[in-house]
């Protein structure tokens, strides 16, 4: 619910006839909150009450009544704005409120389009400084250290490492693990549960970039730098400021760019291309790899300099499959988020599906897990996952499972345990009818599950149904 103290306050404050004139200047909004004081002597108290974004003072009041008034106001709320309004201006008057801290002066009429564009150009700042609390809050919820989900002790270890670098804001960071386990989740828990957490998270693929594409990119260039540099651009180190920078797979980057992040990390500093002036580097680094750092440094395709600079607080993301004890509180968490995304009421998963996914190796780690949970969410009817939504899962054997008569088997038509016959009459044995016969076999064989038969047939589910209706596509 939307209280007054959300809203944009404006207050007017001076006789009615020219207060109601300035009124009506004003962007009408439901954002605006106004508040009325008749006279400067209810000035502060009113603005005690509560603090405006804005006063509209009428000015056409005694000049020392004003002077004084203001000289007690301006030292109390030195942030407020103060817009004077007068229907005649005297110079004189004029350059006394200016001196006594008004922001501005304007006499009416002559100004009213100035003062309504002020005023607006004001309301206009403060959305967009509420749209940024709003995201802030929004991105402190969402990278809160307990939405990173788990209780096993290798998790919570590098969670209570990882709580430690926050409170060091200019701590060079580097996070190992594998691809999908959470290293970008991880790095924004550090940012946004910060003391910078205000100021920007700036994130690069360093991965996705070619070196001068990602050099220009990291340290901007000036106007002239090279053959396309028609303006000066701002690099991300620059744009990060007081916040944090996100090196995603940094073990991908060349010896040439090792060499030009090896001097930031060590002087804290950085050029524009084609600059001559040192830039401080105020941000603090997060890197993150998939890669085996230290056999990269080995074979020599990694600076070691570089490598201990960026190690001094290391944080590795264990696999999903060393923590194995978390799959049924993250399967819990994603059904809850795919519920709710997809309009769903699924409650849980079959014991024997749980069973399926806690033995399942997951080589995409969570993301593999989540993306599983979704896929199946997405297409249950009911109110409970079975086996026949993870199809697509392996056991540990490669072999993906279906149910048959309440047990597991494999989908693999050529295990002899499975084998089955098929009767075609001579006069109907044609590859149409052959093929559209076999088809409906294996379909019978899944219960009637279009999306299991067409993975053991290897086709796909349009040509399957092309195949039953017809036979040949």
């Amino acid at each position: 619910m939307t209280t007054a103290r959300d809203k944009f306050g404006i207050l007017l404050c001076g006789k009615k006839e020219l207060m109601e004139r300035v009124r009506k200047l004003i962007v009408a909004s439901d954002e605006i909150h106004l508040q009325f004081a008749s006279t400067p002597k209810f000035l502060t108290g009113r603005v005690m009450f509560r603090v405006p974004h804005i006063v509209l003072l009428d000015a056409s009041f005694d000049r020392e009544l004003l002077v004084e008034v203001l000289g007690t106001f301006r030292p109390q709320f030195p942030h407020v704005p103060v817009f004077a309004i007068a229907t005649s201006a005297d110079h004189r008057d004029v350059v006394e409120l200016m001196k006594c801290g008004t922001t501005d002066y304007y006499r009416f009429s002559d100004d009213c389009k100035r003062l309504a564009d002020d005023v607006r150009e004001r309301l206009d700042g403060w959305r967009i400084e509420r749209s940024q609390k709003r995201f802030l809050q929004l991105q402190q919820r969402a990278y809160d250290f307990n939405q990173i989900i788990g209780s096993s002790p290798s998790l919570i270890e590098v969670l209570q490492r990882a709580k430690k670098v926050i409170e060091n804001p200019t701590l060079t960071v580097l996070i190992t693990g594998e691809t999908g386990t959470g290293k970008e989740l991880l790095a924004r828990a550090i940012h946004y549960n910060g003391s910078s957490s205000s100021s920007p998270f700036v994130d690069i693929a360093c991965s996705a970039l070619p070196e001068t594409l990602l050099e220009s990119e990291l340290f901007g260039f000036e106007k002239g730098a090279f053959t396309d540099a028609r303006e000066r651009k701002v690099g991300l180190f620059e744009l990060a400021g007081d916040g944090s920078i996100f090196l995603d797979e940094i073990g991908d980057i060349t010896l040439a760019m090792q060499s030009k992040l090896l001097k930031v990390i060590e002087s804290r500093t950085m050029r524009r291309l084609g600059g001559l002036q040192d830039i401080p580097v105020r941000a603090r680094i997060i890197a993150a790899t998939s890669v085996d750092f230290e056999s990269k440094v080995k074979a020599g395709s990694f600076r070691k300099d570089l490598y201990h600079r960026l190690n001094i607080m290391p944080l590795k993301i264990p696999a999903l499959k060393e923590r194995k004890e978390d799959i049924p509180m993250l399967v819990k968490t994603f059904i809850d988020l795919f519920n709710k995304l997809y309009s769903k009421k699924i409650k849980s998963v079959t014991p024997e599906v749980m069973q399926l996914l806690m033995e399942h190796e997951w080589d995409g780690n969570i993301r593999e897990l989540k993306h599983s949970i979704e896929r199946a969410v997405l297409l249950e009817e009911h109110d409970c996952l079975d086996q026949r939504d993870f199809e697509f899962v392996t056991n540990s054997n490669g072999g993906a499972q279906v149910p048959v008569k309440g047990r597991h088997i494999e989908t693999d038509p050529m295990t002899p345990e499975h084998d089955f016959s098929l009767v075609v009459p001579l006069n109907e044995a044609s590859i149409e009818e052959v093929q559209r016969k076999f088809a409906l076999k294996v379909l019978e064989f899944v219960r009637g599950n279009k999306r299991k038969a067409a993975y053991i047939l290897r086709v796909s589910r349009p040509r399957l149904d092309r195949i039953l209706k017809n036979g040949l596509d």
